[in-house]
């Protein structure tokens, strides 16, 4: 499920608990993360997607 770092609205492929597709620890501010079904923003995230 994404998550969403919420000072930043930037939505991440990961969990909480994990990292992130980009390599964000999700671990570091926990609280700054919220479950979401929003679309993908991370910029990193979109070019691997795109390449694989």
């Amino acid at each position: 499920m994404p998550v969403k770092h919420t000072p930043t609205a930037i939505i991440h492929s990961g969990t909480k608990g994990g990292k992130t597709a980009c390599g964000e620890d999700t671990n570091k501010h926990p609280s700054h993360l919220v479950n979401t079904n929003e679309k993908l923003s991370c910029r990193e995230e979109w070019v691997w997607v795109k390449k694989y």
